[in-house]
Formats: structure tokens, sequence, C-alpha cells
């Protein structure tokens, strides 16, 4: 990868622009490995997927879907196990979740439909322990890692994952070619930190990836031929994908080998009524309801073996309601994710 820009870097995209450098590691760190998840009777790691990394991969469910449903320590407790009961065994939390998130935060999470809910200070690790979840990775930050990369390591060691995932960038300007070729170098430098401690960064996608930068190519492009393959994977979102239009089976196909965990989501339209124009509007469905093709996807991220397929759907739950919608999802999870 390159780690400087030339001036015409992002106007002629040459195919030959990788030089294959990795980026120097800046902070040396020597952590102790992970204690397992065996530990508390769950198979993780390699007890999963074996010497080759493939095999049945951990059923798990975004924490954002359940911040109106875990504001009180009972409440959690009592959504975490229903959860469990649903099939599922694993969580993947929000770091802006599991400490107190500032006023922003929550405010934008509540205007996108998601709100995150006031469990921040709840005792997060003993409840998904008591709820016998392991929790399959923790999204964070770039900005985050970069200023205080030791307090997120020390997160990650606490729940007992080596998956990190940046959830995208705010305030960040997409469509700036030199700013997202810069954005592949700062992840993958701080994927290469983040390996001496043991742990693999991947980067979340949403739509805004699928943007064309300068008319040519695609944000998505830029960060995977701008990083280092051994220091940045991808949690890929298929729902995002299809969503701005692209083949999500092409999307997967080019994340080949980079694959880490699955972000799984159904797309369709819900009906009470007759419609009275031939004009619908999509959005977030339970798994099987929709009309993404999920059964070819999750088997495609299965052959990648993926640790995780995780499932987040957006708003638009039966009755309102998160748990509703994650049991009636279940039933797919219990069918394909084996």
């Amino acid at each position: 990868m390159k780690t400087a820009l030339q001036p015409d870097r992002c106007r002629n995209f040459p195919e030959e622009s990788k030089t294959g450098m990795k980026i120097p590691v800046l902070v040396d760190r020597q952590k102790e490995k992970y204690r397992s998840a065996k530990n508390r009777g769950i198979p993780y790691g390699s007890d999963v997927h074996g010497k080759e990394g493939k095999g049945v991969a951990v059923k798990s469910i975004q924490q954002i879907m359940l911040g109106t449903v875990t504001g009180t320590e009972q409440e959690a407790r009592t959504t975490l196990r229903s959860v469990k009961r649903a099939g599922y065994d694993g969580i993947e939390l929000n770091r802006f979740m599991i400490h107190p998130s500032p006023f922003i935060v929550r405010f934008l999470t509540k205007m996108a439909g998601m709100p995150v809910g006031k469990g921040g200070k709840l005792p997060w690790k003993d409840l998904i322990s008591e709820a016998k979840l392991q929790v399959t990775g923790l999204h964070t930050d770039l900005g985050s890692l970069e200023r205080e990369q030791d307090a997120v390591i020390a997160d990650a060691e606490a729940f007992q994952t080596d998956q990190l995932i940046i959830t995208g960038m705010y305030r960040f300007n997409y469509l700036d070619c030199k700013e997202v070729v810069n954005l592949a170098h700062r992840l993958s430098k701080t994927g290469e930190e983040l390996k001496k401690a043991g742990i693999t960064l991947s980067y979340h996608n949403h739509n805004v990836e699928f943007q064309k930068v300068d008319g040519s190519r695609r944000v998505l492009d830029l960060l995977l031929e701008e990083s280092d393959a051994s220091s940045l994977f991808f949690e890929p979102d298929t729902y995002w994908a299809v969503e701005a239009g692209a083949d999500p089976f092409a999307f997967l196909e080019k994340l080949k080998g980079r694959m880490k965990l699955y972000h799984i989501n159904d797309r369709g339209t819900k009906l009470k009524k007759a419609p009275m124009t031939p004009l619908l509007t999509s959005d977030s469905m339970e798994l099987g309801d929709g009309n993404l093709p999920l059964p070819k996807l999750v088997s495609l991220a299965l052959q990648e073996g993926v640790r995780a397929i995780v499932l987040e759907s957006h708003r638009n739950w039966p009755q309102n309601s998160p748990l509703k919608s994650m049991e009636r999802s279940a039933a797919f999870m219990n069918e394909y994710v084996r």
C-alpha cells in the first residue's frame, strides 16, 4: 500500500498503485492472549472454526437493536436471556453503549431510528456472562483508537473479544479522494498496531462506501486497494450494499480473504392494507420476510469462515418491538447459520 500520496493519486488510479509496503508500527505493544470463551463453556475462535478458520459461525445480535429494551439492569437481564433463549449465542457490543455516551451520540442515533438507550452504566460484562452469551466483537470509532488505544484494548480484553470494528466515519468527506486514501492508510496503521495486542481490526460499511469518488472508483474500492490486507479486514453489511444499488454477491466476492464478520438484515416492504400506489418504500425486514437472497449470501459468508453472523435490523419492527423482530429472525438464523 502507499504510505504517501502522489499528486495524481486521485486522478489516474493506476492499477499498479499498490507497492506492498507496510506502514511502520509506531507503537509496540505486547499483550497476553485473551482467555478463551471456553472458560465459560462457550466455543469460540479455533474451537469453532478449526485450523482452517472455517466452520460454524456464532449467531450474534447487534447491541444497538436492544437499546430501547436495556434501560435498566433488570430489563437488560431479561432481554439478554430472551436473546439466548431464541437461539443466539453472541452479542456484538458498541463502545458508546457500554460507557455513558454524550448527548450528541444519543441524539443522532435516536434521529436515525436506533436509540442507544440509557444502559451505559450497566454491568454489561456480568449481564452477558449470566446470559451465557459471548461478545463477538466491539464497535468503536477510529478517533478513539488513535487517541486512547490502550483504553479501547482494555475494553476488548474485559469482554474477551479480539475483534474491533470501525463503524464508519462521521463528519468525514467521503467524496474527497485524498481523504479516503488517507483513511485507508490510517486504518491500516491502526490495524497493524492492534495486531501486536492480538486484535483484528475490521471496517463496517453502510451505503456511503458505494459512492463513486471523482466519478471513477468507489470509496470501497479505495479502502480495499489502499489498505494492507493483513492489517485491515471488513464486516460487510449486504443490506446497505443493496440499498446503494450494488450487487451483494459482487460485494462479498470483492472482500474474499478479508471478511471476519458478517452483518445480516433483510429488505422489503411491510403492508398493513392494500396500497394506493404501485410505488412502495423499502425498509428493514425480519430475516426471510424480505427479498434479499439471504441463504446464498450466508452460504458465501460461511465459506469465507466468518467468525460470527450478526443480526442488525433497523426499526420497522413488528409492534415496534426489537424483541419480536429478533425472535422472528431467529427462525432464519437457526436454520441457515449452523
